[in-house]
């Protein structure tokens, strides 16, 4: 492409530099320039064509959506937490692993959540159109911390493996006094 430029301009440059006592029609220089142009652009259209047949083609809009669905087990004070997590955009994603938040309006303790059943399966690759699903054992985290059943509110957040954030959705955990 910068040889290309460059033999454009030179071709721009060096038509201004002939001096002439005779003044013409200037018609056909204009289009030797246009033809050159032409015939440049077209060259480059076709290698970029030959470079790319034997990659695997990408979409031109590149959306990374994802749908995120929440649910608990019982009503109040859930035991398990199912996390589905379906690609609804046009490429594949690799997911990082899953922030856990508990949430008490002033107080919030983060947690990566690595898989289930001692399986780490972070980060995922997801291909289009495929759904995940992760049972999260919420009594482990109780395990950890005991003022964590305080906690009303749980979120889930969804990152790409470059810290880029997807989606994410709250759900809560027993009733409290606030309503939102």
């Amino acid at each position: 492409m910068k040889k290309g430029l460059i033999l454009l301009l030179y071709l721009i440059y060096s038509t201004n530099a002939f001096a002439q006592n005779e003044i013409g029609p200037d018609g056909d220089k204009l289009l030797i320039i246009f033809l050159l142009f032409i015939v440049s652009v077209s060259v480059f259209l076709l290698l970029n064509r030959l470079e790319r047949r034997g990659k695997k083609k990408k979409p031109f809009f590149q959306f990374r959506r994802i749908n995120i669905n929440l649910e608990k087990d019982r009503l109040y004070y859930p035991d398990t937490l199912t996390l589905t997590v379906k690609n609804t955009g046009n490429v594949d994603l690799d997911l990082d692993r899953p922030l856990l938040v508990f949430d008490n309006f002033w107080l919030k303790r983060k947690f990566k959540v690595k898989g289930m059943t001692n399986r780490t399966f972070y980060p995922l690759y997801l291909e289009k159109n495929k759904t995940h699903v992760l049972e999260i054992d919420i009594n482990q985290f109780y395990t950890h911390d005991k003022r964590l059943k305080k906690f009303p509110k749980v979120k889930v957040s969804i990152l790409d493996v470059k810290g880029r954030r997807l989606g994410g959705k709250s759900i809560f955990l027993r009733k409290t006094l606030l309503k939102f």
